[in-house]
């Protein structure tokens, strides 16, 4: 496409606008922003780029509760989050299997940013009293974070298969068809650990034949071979690498889960869950739950 062809995305029309244009646009304006930036009657370049419009009408909370909003957005936020880093893990894992090192610990220090992002989408939502919740949480009836289905393939992707969980999803054919083949599909893990046998650290010929939709089990030759990476950072200087960047993962993923359950701790205390579960008694035990579990064990024993 030249510069100075249009394009149409989503039934909207958009000009690309090239480096030189900018600068010629800043020269113009003595470096302040450009007022007529472009608008219709009907949008502006902001909104067609973002479908700002369509965002904001997506929030459609069922009570007069003010806190409702809070609980609506951040879950949202959530599941936006969820989706950025099912995208950004499967780019990494993708990154790992082509041995392209440098690039897949950039998108994994992204990773790891976003994933501090989502720890604090909890924020807003811990200062819900118990009064406010009750004033709306009727309202969601059967509904629970439990049903995402883009934070179950987020799951499957880091490692945590579990083709009962994917079960929960058959009842909505196109929603089942992605999570199954997310279960189905090598996760970062596996990639990582072909990657570690790529770097001359010796592992099981079972790491690489196993059927991946399923839970891989504990292995000590594994986490033998993640000691022997912390032994001789030097000597194995890109398995380190990638197995710091790793624990950071696990480390910003464990203070979401922990957070979350502090959060409903203090918003529904010991009453059960809308999904089924007993909350918080639920929430307790998933939080125990680390990905790379040979990589985590291999920290503590050296």
């Amino acid at each position: 496409m030249r510069e100075s062809e249009g394009a149409n995305v989503g039934g909207r029309a958009y000009r690309p606008l090239s480096e030189r244009e900018r600068r010629e646009r800043a020269e113009r304006t003595g470096g302040e922003p450009e007022f007529d930036f472009g608008a219709s009657a009907e949008s502006t370049p902001y909104i067609d780029y973002h479908h700002v419009d369509v965002l904001l009408s997506l929030q459609h909370p069922r009570t007069q509760e003010p806190a409702e909003l809070s609980f609506y957005i951040c879950g949202q936020v959530q599941e936006l989050l969820f989706k950025l880093l099912f995208t950004e893990v499967n780019l990494a894992r993708d990154l790992l299997f082509a041995r392209r090192l440098d690039p897949a610990l950039a998108v994994l220090r992204r990773t790891e940013r976003t994933l501090r992002v989502l720890v604090t989408t909890w924020e807003p939502l811990s200062t819900i009293t118990v009064s406010e919740f009750h004033n709306f949480r009727d309202e969601l009836g059967e509904a629970s974070g439990f049903q995402s289905y883009m934070y179950r393939q987020l799951e499957f992707a880091l490692g945590n298969k579990s083709p009962r969980m994917a079960e929960a999803h058959r009842g909505v054919d196109w929603v089942y068809k992605q999570v199954d083949a997310a279960l189905r599909a090598p996760s970062l893990y596996d990639a990582a650990l072909s990657y570690l046998h790529s770097q001359g650290v010796e592992l099981p010929a079972g790491c690489f034949t196993r059927d991946p939709a399923e839970p891989a089990p504990h292995d000590p030759a594994v986490q033998a071979a993640w000691a022997r990476v912390y032994r001789e950072p030097e000597r194995h200087h890109g398995p380190y690498l990638l197995a710091e960047a790793l624990s950071d993962l696990n480390y910003q993923y464990a203070r979401w889960r922990s957070t979350h359950l502090l959060t409903v701790e203090r918003v529904i205390g010991g009453r059960p869950g809308s999904g089924g579960t007993d909350g918080v008694g639920w929430l307790r035990r998933i939080a125990e739950h680390r990905f790379f579990p040979e990589l985590s064990a291999a920290r503590c024993t050296g």
